[in-house]
């Protein structure tokens, strides 16, 4: 059974959980990025029984993040590509495995999974950099504000939020509360 959607939440990150659905959907859009097309490949890849499989790709398909195209015509087989939007969640997806990476390197165990820059063969990372002026910031101290977009919900999401972080003493730099 499938819980509540998130239809008339302002909140961008809702709006991508949303698209994907669940813990399923995030699997499966791993491996289409990573250019499985085919139903069995993914199925193989991720382990889904066959009714979860083909309802993620459903939905990530009424979703726009995947474009179901045929490649056979009898019998009928179709494959699974990304779309622009699609592509996108790469971007989730690199973060999530940097996160993953950082939590597993106290078990010493090897990245499974790199990213490279196909020009210089070297590998990537996400990193943070000024929206305004391109400018890499090295140890991230990140505010969250209401955007223009946000609703009352939104507003209040965030003053409470405020009103419940960590206040360091004085001598620990007052100026960082409310940061993450």
């Amino acid at each position: 059974m499938r819980s509540k959607g998130f239809d008339g939440m302002v909140c961008s990150i809702a709006d991508v959980m949303g698209a994907l659905g669940d813990r399923w959907g995030i699997l499966v859009m791993r491996d289409v990025l990573l250019g499985l097309k085919r139903y069995d490949d993914i199925q193989r890849s991720t382990g889904a029984t066959h009714a979860t499989l083909s309802d993620r790709l459903k939905q990530l398909t009424e979703n726009g993040l995947i474009d179901r195209q045929r490649y056979q015509t009898r019998p009928e087989r179709f494959e699974y590509v990304p779309t622009e939007k699609g592509n996108d969640i790469g971007l989730l997806m690199q973060a999530m495995v940097q996160i993953g990476d950082r939590w597993k390197r106290a078990g010493a165990e090897a990245p499974p999974l790199r990213f490279i820059d196909a020009r210089s063969s070297h590998c990537t990372k996400l990193a943070v950099v000024n929206a305004e002026t391109g400018e890499l910031i090295g140890s991230p101290k990140i505010v969250a504000e209401p955007g223009p977009g946000a609703d009352e919900i939104m507003e209040w999401r965030l003053a409470r939020g405020a009103e419940s972080t960590y206040h360091p003493p004085a001598s620990q730099g007052a100026n960082d509360v409310g940061k993450i």
